[in-house]
Protein backbone atom coordinates (compact mmCIF):
# COMPACT_ATOMS: atom_id res chain seq x y z
CA UNK A 1 0.00 0.00 0.00
CA UNK A 2 1.00 3.58 -0.19
CA UNK A 3 1.77 4.62 -3.74
CA UNK A 4 0.52 8.11 -4.33
CA UNK A 5 1.34 8.67 -7.98
CA UNK A 6 -0.29 6.08 -10.18
CA UNK A 7 -2.77 5.43 -12.99
CA UNK A 8 -6.48 5.19 -12.15
CA UNK A 9 -9.10 2.71 -13.24
CA UNK A 10 -12.68 3.49 -14.17
CA UNK A 11 -15.44 4.10 -11.71
CA UNK A 12 -16.35 0.92 -9.82
CA UNK A 13 -16.26 0.88 -6.05
CA UNK A 14 -12.99 -0.55 -4.81
CA UNK A 15 -11.44 -2.27 -1.85
CA UNK A 16 -8.36 -2.40 0.33
CA UNK A 17 -5.43 -4.22 -1.15
CA UNK A 18 -2.25 -6.06 -0.26
CA UNK A 19 1.04 -4.20 -0.67
CA UNK A 20 2.18 -3.87 -4.26
CA UNK A 21 5.65 -5.08 -5.21
CA UNK A 22 8.40 -2.72 -6.22
CA UNK A 23 9.60 0.64 -4.89
CA UNK A 24 7.24 3.15 -3.34
CA UNK A 25 6.60 6.44 -5.12
CA UNK A 26 5.60 8.73 -2.25
CA UNK A 27 5.11 12.36 -3.18
CA UNK A 28 4.69 13.28 0.50
CA UNK A 29 6.47 11.80 3.54
CA UNK A 30 4.38 9.23 5.44
CA UNK A 31 3.93 11.61 8.40
CA UNK A 32 2.37 14.22 6.11
CA UNK A 33 0.15 11.65 4.41
CA UNK A 34 -1.05 10.32 7.76
CA UNK A 35 -1.85 13.87 8.83
CA UNK A 36 -3.83 14.64 5.65
CA UNK A 37 -5.73 11.36 6.14
CA UNK A 38 -6.12 10.95 2.40
CA UNK A 39 -4.38 8.41 0.14
CA UNK A 40 -4.43 7.17 -3.43
CA UNK A 41 -3.91 3.44 -3.09
CA UNK A 42 -5.25 -0.06 -3.57
CA UNK A 43 -7.48 -1.82 -1.06
CA UNK A 44 -6.67 -5.53 -1.52
CA UNK A 45 -9.58 -7.22 0.18
CA UNK A 46 -11.70 -5.48 -2.48
CA UNK A 47 -9.49 -5.23 -5.55
CA UNK A 48 -5.70 -5.48 -5.54
CA UNK A 49 -5.37 -3.83 -8.94
CA UNK A 50 -7.52 -0.70 -8.60
CA UNK A 51 -6.22 2.61 -7.29
CA UNK A 52 -8.78 4.15 -4.97
CA UNK A 53 -9.17 7.56 -3.35
CA UNK A 54 -9.24 6.77 0.39
CA UNK A 55 -10.21 8.99 3.32
CA UNK A 56 -9.54 7.93 6.91
CA UNK A 57 -12.39 8.50 9.41
CA UNK A 58 -12.02 8.21 13.20
CA UNK A 59 -15.11 7.12 15.14
CA UNK A 60 -13.66 8.71 18.29
CA UNK A 61 -13.11 12.14 16.70
CA UNK A 62 -14.40 15.17 18.60
CA UNK A 63 -14.67 17.18 15.36
CA UNK A 64 -18.41 17.82 14.83
CA UNK A 65 -18.09 17.54 11.03
CA UNK A 66 -16.49 14.12 11.23
CA UNK A 67 -19.07 13.00 13.78
CA UNK A 68 -21.87 14.11 11.45
CA UNK A 69 -20.33 12.02 8.67
CA UNK A 70 -20.30 8.99 10.98
CA UNK A 71 -23.95 9.63 11.82
CA UNK A 72 -24.87 9.76 8.14
CA UNK A 73 -22.90 6.57 7.40
CA UNK A 74 -25.57 4.73 9.40
CA UNK A 75 -27.85 5.38 6.43
CA UNK A 76 -25.67 3.20 4.19
CA UNK A 77 -26.72 -0.13 2.72
CA UNK A 78 -24.36 -3.08 3.16
CA UNK A 79 -23.13 -4.81 0.04
CA UNK A 80 -20.10 -7.03 0.58
CA UNK A 81 -19.25 -7.80 4.20
CA UNK A 82 -18.11 -4.62 5.88
CA UNK A 83 -18.68 -2.46 2.76
CA UNK A 84 -21.53 0.05 2.73
CA UNK A 85 -22.98 2.15 -0.09
CA UNK A 86 -24.43 5.65 0.35
CA UNK A 87 -27.12 7.45 -1.63
CA UNK A 88 -25.80 10.69 -3.20
CA UNK A 89 -28.12 12.92 -1.16
CA UNK A 90 -26.94 11.33 2.09
CA UNK A 91 -23.25 11.74 1.28
CA UNK A 92 -21.61 12.75 -2.00
CA UNK A 93 -18.01 13.43 -2.94
CA UNK A 94 -16.47 15.82 -5.43
CA UNK A 95 -12.96 16.34 -6.75
CA UNK A 96 -11.02 19.52 -7.34
CA UNK A 97 -7.45 20.41 -8.21
CA UNK A 98 -5.23 23.38 -7.44
CA UNK A 99 -1.77 23.00 -8.94
CA UNK A 100 -0.27 19.75 -7.65
CA UNK A 101 -2.97 19.22 -5.00
CA UNK A 102 -5.98 16.95 -5.45
CA UNK A 103 -8.89 17.92 -3.19
CA UNK A 104 -11.86 15.81 -2.12
CA UNK A 105 -14.94 17.26 -0.46
CA UNK A 106 -17.68 15.20 1.17
CA UNK A 107 -21.07 16.84 1.45
CA UNK A 108 -24.67 16.12 2.36
CA UNK A 109 -27.94 17.53 1.09
CA UNK A 110 -29.51 20.20 3.27
CA UNK A 111 -32.77 18.23 3.53
CA UNK A 112 -30.92 15.22 4.96
CA UNK A 113 -29.75 17.29 7.93
CA UNK A 114 -33.28 18.50 8.65
CA UNK A 115 -35.05 15.13 8.54
CA UNK A 116 -34.27 13.97 12.06
CA UNK A 117 -32.82 16.85 14.05
CA UNK A 118 -33.46 15.19 17.42
CA UNK A 119 -31.22 12.27 16.48
CA UNK A 120 -28.09 14.44 16.62
CA UNK A 121 -28.20 14.88 20.41
CA UNK A 122 -27.20 17.86 22.49
CA UNK A 123 -23.56 17.86 21.35
CA UNK A 124 -24.10 17.86 17.59
CA UNK A 125 -27.37 19.79 17.38
CA UNK A 126 -25.73 23.27 17.72
CA UNK A 127 -23.35 22.46 14.86
CA UNK A 128 -26.23 21.29 12.65
CA UNK A 129 -28.30 24.36 13.53
CA UNK A 130 -25.36 26.58 12.61
CA UNK A 131 -24.98 24.90 9.24
CA UNK A 132 -28.65 25.23 8.44
CA UNK A 133 -28.70 28.95 9.36
CA UNK A 134 -25.55 29.88 7.44
CA UNK A 135 -25.88 31.20 3.88
CA UNK A 136 -24.58 28.89 1.16
CA UNK A 137 -24.86 28.22 -2.55
CA UNK A 138 -26.85 25.23 -3.70
CA UNK A 139 -28.41 22.53 -1.57
CA UNK A 140 -25.29 20.61 -0.49
CA UNK A 141 -23.32 21.39 2.66
CA UNK A 142 -19.65 20.42 2.82
CA UNK A 143 -18.72 18.43 5.93
CA UNK A 144 -15.18 17.29 5.12
CA UNK A 145 -12.39 18.55 2.90
CA UNK A 146 -9.13 16.67 2.41
CA UNK A 147 -6.27 17.21 -0.01
CA UNK A 148 -2.90 15.74 -0.91
CA UNK A 149 -0.08 16.33 -3.37
CA UNK A 150 -0.37 13.97 -6.36
CA UNK A 151 -0.74 13.99 -10.13
CA UNK A 152 -3.33 11.20 -9.89
CA UNK A 153 -6.43 11.88 -12.01
CA UNK A 154 -9.63 10.17 -10.80
CA UNK A 155 -11.01 7.88 -13.47
CA UNK A 156 -14.38 8.46 -15.12
CA UNK A 157 -16.86 6.02 -16.56
CA UNK A 158 -19.79 7.35 -18.60
CA UNK A 159 -19.05 10.81 -17.24
CA UNK A 160 -19.16 9.64 -13.62
CA UNK A 161 -15.97 10.11 -11.54
CA UNK A 162 -14.76 7.13 -9.55
CA UNK A 163 -16.19 6.85 -6.02
CA UNK A 164 -14.36 7.83 -2.84
CA UNK A 165 -13.81 5.24 -0.11
CA UNK A 166 -14.26 6.25 3.53
CA UNK A 167 -12.55 3.83 5.92
CA UNK A 168 -14.11 4.16 9.37
CA UNK A 169 -12.29 2.95 12.48
CA UNK A 170 -11.71 3.87 16.12
CA UNK A 171 -8.49 5.69 16.99
CA UNK A 172 -6.28 8.44 15.66
CA UNK A 173 -4.81 8.74 12.15
CA UNK A 174 -3.10 5.56 10.92
CA UNK A 175 -1.24 4.67 7.75
CA UNK A 176 -2.87 2.79 4.84
CA UNK A 177 -1.42 -0.62 5.74
CA UNK A 178 -2.94 -0.35 9.22
CA UNK A 179 -6.32 0.62 7.75
CA UNK A 180 -6.25 -2.55 5.66
CA UNK A 181 -5.33 -4.65 8.68
CA UNK A 182 -8.20 -3.16 10.68
CA UNK A 183 -10.65 -3.85 7.85
CA UNK A 184 -9.49 -7.43 7.41
CA UNK A 185 -9.81 -7.93 11.18
CA UNK A 186 -13.36 -6.60 11.27
CA UNK A 187 -12.30 -3.47 13.18
CA UNK A 188 -13.00 -1.02 10.33
CA UNK A 189 -15.72 -0.55 7.74
CA UNK A 190 -15.62 0.86 4.23
CA UNK A 191 -18.23 3.28 2.90
CA UNK A 192 -18.45 3.83 -0.86
CA UNK A 193 -19.43 7.44 -1.60
CA UNK A 194 -20.35 8.33 -5.17
CA UNK A 195 -18.59 11.30 -6.73
CA UNK A 196 -20.59 13.83 -8.72
CA UNK A 197 -19.21 15.14 -12.04
CA UNK A 198 -19.24 18.84 -11.24
CA UNK A 199 -19.26 18.52 -7.47
CA UNK A 200 -21.88 19.96 -5.13
CA UNK A 201 -21.72 23.70 -4.55
CA UNK A 202 -19.00 24.54 -2.02
CA UNK A 203 -21.65 25.84 0.35
CA UNK A 204 -20.78 25.97 4.04
CA UNK A 205 -17.82 24.04 5.36
CA UNK A 206 -18.14 22.99 8.97
CA UNK A 207 -14.59 21.82 9.49
CA UNK A 208 -11.16 21.99 7.90
CA UNK A 209 -9.46 19.69 10.43
CA UNK A 210 -6.76 17.32 9.24
CA UNK A 211 -7.06 18.58 5.67
CA UNK A 212 -3.84 20.25 4.72
CA UNK A 213 -0.26 19.08 5.27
Amino acid sequence: MGEVDHHARSGEAGTLATPLPGPRAWMLPMDDLTRTRMWIDTVPPLDPDTREVILDLDRTSTDPAERLVHHLLDRGHEGEAGVFYLLPDDLAASYGRTGDRLTVTVSTHRDVLTRDLDAYGDELRPAVDGLLRAPHDGEHIVLLRRETVTDFVPAEQDGQPQPVLLIEHAGGPVDPAELVRLFEGGEAGIAVVNAVPAGPAPGVQLSDKACTP
